[in-house]
């Protein structure tokens, strides 16, 4: 049993039964006892891996489509690069190792949204100079050319499941010294009023309360002062289902096992991005494999593999797979653009 779930039981007994999303937050930023505060969790020595770790050209695709977004916007040279969920900070090394090719670009200025102070020391040594943001409310008011690499499954969200007429929210509470789940009474949330038309009585459905102001503070910048933003992560169009998961010592875990211990995700709902955005414009849910051929991965790699042999050359090669193969992560994870109108996104992306 870990300390985490202690206090969380102690604050249950004290508050009652608590959503999802906060069990989420606390088991993932808890300043001393989250996942994300304490843990190795990113690369192989990790409980997952993320694109960035598979192989440098999936950052260096990032680089080069931000990098000709920013030139077909008239190269601004007050804008800046931001990350969010940077990780250990590898996808920004390998953008930042291609950006020289895109002549100015390079010389950006670095912004990461990470509230870690674990990961942030991490980043910081990666990325020397970046500035560092809690959360995107602080990042300039600037043109800002923006990637997001699985950052909103991290997101905490809330569960309900559909009665004839309400919903009923999934809680977590304690019952014979474990935690379990439970739902509250049934009632009306205006933020659902929506889902009424897609679905039934038993129907369950998820909602991230953090991501329209997330988005409408990256959509009001893109509007006003220009930029673009990549968003990557795993999901459909609309929530449906019930979709937490937890990661633990790479394999599937129940979330509610061992607090703190493991990865909580959920599916992105990519409508709600689409929706956050405006009055900035969305691109065409595209998949990760084919965003990333449109960009010139395959090409990339060739060039890499002639220089490859042996053992080498068969990690490169899978790791190509791995990124853009329908079979891996070429389907599940999807990709969605910003930008104040559809000639300004970055390449690989359409209206």
């Amino acid at each position: 049993m870990t300390t985490l779930t202690e206090m969380l039981k102690d604050r249950i007994a004290f508050d009652g039964p608590i959503s999802v999303a906060d069990y989420m937050a606390e088991c993932l930023m808890n300043p001393k006892h989250g996942y994300y505060t304490q843990q190795a969790v990113f690369g192989r020595s990790g409980d997952f891996v993320t694109a960035p770790e598979i192989s440098q050209m999936f950052g260096e695709m990032i680089g080069l489509a931000l990098g000709s977004a920013w030139q077909a916007q008239g190269c601004p040279p007050d804008a800046i690069i931001v990350e969010l969920g940077p990780g250990k900070g590898t996808l920004m090394q390998d953008l930042c190792r291609i950006s020289p090719t895109i002549s100015g670009f390079e010389q950006l200025p670095v912004h990461m949204v990470e509230s870690a102070p674990k990961l942030r020391s991490i980043q910081a040594e990666a990325i020397p100079g970046v500035i560092h943001h809690n959360d995107v409310s602080t990042l300039p008011k600037k043109s800002i050319f923006l990637i997001a690499n699985e950052f909103f499954d991290a997101l905490p969200i809330r569960q309900f499941c559909r009665t004839a007429l309400a919903w009923e929210e999934f809680l977590i509470g304690e019952v014979a010294g474990d935690l379990k789940f439970g739902r509250a009474a049934p009632q009306l949330f205006d933020f659902l009023t929506h889902r009424f038309q897609d679905t039934k009585a038993g129907d369950i459905i998820e909602y991230c309360p953090a991501l329209p102001p997330i988005m409408a503070a990256i959509s009001e910048r893109i509007t006003a002062y220009g930029g673009a933003a990549i968003i990557i992560d795993y999901g459909d169009w609309r929530s449906k289902g019930d979709t937490l998961q937890a990661i633990g010592d790479h394999k599937m875990v129940s979330p509610l096992t061992a607090p703190g211990m493991t990865d909580i995700t959920a599916h992105v709902d990519f409508e709600a991005i689409f929706n956050g955005a405006a009055p900035a414009t969305v691109s065409r849910l595209t998949t990760q494999g084919i965003f990333l051929e449109r960009l010139g991965i395959t090409q990339r790699a060739q060039a890499l593999a002639q220089k490859l042999t042996g053992d080498a050359l068969n990690t490169h090669i899978e790791a190509h797979r791995r990124l853009t193969h329908p079979d891996e992560m070429g389907n599940l994870f999807k990709v969605l653009g910003v930008a104040a109108n559809a000639a300004l996104f970055p390449p690989g992306l359409e209206l």
